[in-house]
């Protein structure tokens, strides 16, 4: 029993929850996670650019996007959709790609959206990453796509 515990607490410290609150209507924070044209606008870090962006939004349907850091690196992610519940759930797999094109360690993604009147919370969860430092990394690079998100809403 004592080995199950630590390992849950390894596990639990390589999963990621973050939660937002968006001055936006729930259908709406829903769209701009499911269209390219504006997924595009706010997935990256700060000063990052989506170079390309495909969505097929349905249940096994995928995803491939590059993102361009300011020093010109491109930065290629893939997944798979395996659940869309407009306008409240999505769950998808995430991979960084590497050099090859080939799909690294995978981790599943689950964004939930709640309507709190007119605005919105959403809950975001990301597991199960190869380390802490992986899960800390992503934390921050998720973070300023969710600062830039919140821009993107409010031009809408």
């Amino acid at each position: 029993m004592g080995a199950n515990n630590g390992e849950d607490v390894a596990t639990v410290k390589r999963e990621l929850t973050m939660t937002r609150v968006f001055n936006a209507p729930r259908t709406l924070v829903f769209q701009v996670w499911t269209q390219p044209e504006h997924f595009a606008q706010w997935l990256g870090p700060k000063d990052f650019v989506t170079t390309f962006c495909q969505m097929d939004v349905r249940s096994g349907g995928t995803y491939r996007a590059c993102i361009q850091s300011p020093q010109g690196s491109d930065h290629w992610m893939q997944g798979v959709y395996r659940e869309i519940i407009e306008p409240e759930r999505l769950v998808f797999t995430f991979a960084w790609l590497d050099e090859d094109g080939q799909p690294k360690h995978e981790a599943l993604v689950t964004v939930t959206f709640t309507a709190q009147n007119e605005q919105t919370l959403m809950t975001f969860h990301q597991a199960i990453f190869e380390s802490i430092e992986s899960r800390n990394a992503h934390q921050s690079g998720w973070s300023e796509c969710f600062d830039r998100l919140k821009v993107h809403l409010a031009k809408l």
